[in-house]
């Protein structure tokens, strides 16, 4: 059958129809194409990534060692007593601040008087006899001289003279050791320091050789703090020491708050083989008294100052399996691995010895999500966290 063959009218009522499926169809295909496009937009661009910057910059970085250690007093000193007595007075404050010859006790002084009493009596008879015995001595050598006497006489008469003035020698020192004992009896502190706790009562019967002291006083002003730090420091440490001075500052066990600053007075002469470390010990004048005998403190010396060293937030240093890298956000807003060689460790900072460029932007929070190339939205720390809280559908 021939197209000749439908009717003109038959041809006429198809035509409308097939436009219609014409313009069903054309929708369909542009729909599908807006689908397709909008999809491939999502997927070829994610919403950039929150991320806190900081630049390289250059500054003056000090260096520090810094170690473990404990604080010394200078000097330390149970108080005996040197004599036997009873205590009959305590003239001290347990925690008390005492300086050298401050009155600490005293014990019952009457036996020693009496016993220099008596020894200074003694003298004064030996001096009464001495100058008997010198008269005698002088008659006897007039009465050899006119022959009334003999010469052993005199001799004997000399022997005699001799014998006291060794007497009044001996007595001196007889007085002198009454007089020492009797001091002793009053007992005074040997150094400027801090009594510590009372530990023989009032009343009792001391002896010279107990084994437990009055009170053990202590000097705080200076003090000494003793730290170590690994072997292989001792060079840079003995370079610093030849320079000058080095600086020891002392801080709390937590290494947050400063207690003191000190020179370094010595390092031990022996390293330790067993940890291989070395002692040092610093002075401090603890004018303030915060450091305390006993304490754990973190010790930090300065070692050197790097000067105009290239820095970066210690937030930005990260470790990868081929070493230490950072995050670098580039004119394009877009993150980029960066590896780096850093210098001498620092407290705040990494020093940049190669790697970054002066003024370059490393991420410092925000860098768990990167990868190469990732845009970044930058923001100040707090925008940051707001951002990921709202993200996540919390409140910031």
């Amino acid at each position: 059958m021939t197209s000749s063959s439908f009717p003109a009218k038959s041809r006429r009522r198809l035509f409308p129809v097939a436009i219609a499926l014409a313009a069903i169809l054309a929708a369909a295909a542009g729909y599908y194409r807006y689908l397709h496009g909008a999809q491939e937009k999502r997927v070829s661009a994610p919403p950039p990534i929150p991320v806190s910057v900081a630049a390289a910059i250059r500054q003056d970085v000090p260096i520090y060692l810094s170690g473990l250690g404990t604080v010394q007093a200078l000097n330390t000193v149970p108080v005996h007593s040197q004599v036997d007595g009873q205590l009959i007075e305590i003239a001290f404050t347990e925690g008390q601040r005492v300086k050298t010859g401050d009155v600490l006790a005293k014990i019952d002084p009457r036996l020693f008087q009496a016993a220099l009493d008596q020894a200074v009596a003694k003298k004064a008879q030996d001096e009464a006899s001495l100058i008997s015995a010198d008269k005698d001595l002088t008659r006897a050598k007039t009465l050899v001289a006119r022959s009334f006497e003999t010469q052993q006489v005199v001799d004997q008469q000399q022997a005699k003279v001799d014998a006291l003035k060794a007497s009044l020698k001996a007595d001196d020192a007889t007085i002198e050791s009454a007089r020492t004992q009797l001091d002793y009896t009053t007992i005074t502190s040997p150094i400027d320091g801090r009594a510590g706790i009372r530990q023989i009562d009032l009343g009792r019967i001391i002896h010279a050789n107990d084994s437990t002291p009055l009170v053990v006083l202590t000097q705080t002003q200076p003090a000494a703090v003793v730290f170590t730090l690994p072997e292989i420091d001792l060079e840079p440490l003995r370079e610093a020491m030849e320079r000058g001075p080095v600086e020891v500052t002392a801080f709390d066990q937590n290494n947050v708050k400063a207690l003191g600053a000190g020179k370094l007075l010595l390092i031990d002469a022996v390293i330790d083989q067993a940890t291989a470390t070395i002692r040092l010990k610093a002075l401090f004048p603890n004018t303030d008294e915060r450091l305390w005998p006993g304490e754990f403190v973190n010790a930090r010396a300065l070692l050197t100052t790097a000067r105009g060293a290239l820095t970066i937030p210690l937030a930005a240093l990260q470790r990868g399996p081929n070493g230490l890298f950072t995050w670098v956000i580039g004119a394009d807003d877009k993150a980029q691995m960066r590896p780096i060689k850093t210098g001498p460790p620092a407290d705040d900072v990494a020093i940049v010895a190669d790697g970054l460029q002066d003024g370059e932007r490393v991420v410092t929070e925000g860098y768990y999500r990167l990868q190469p190339g990732a845009r970044v939205a930058i923001q100040p720390p707090r925008e940051r966290s707001a951002a990921i809280s709202a993200a996540q559908g919390r409140a910031p």
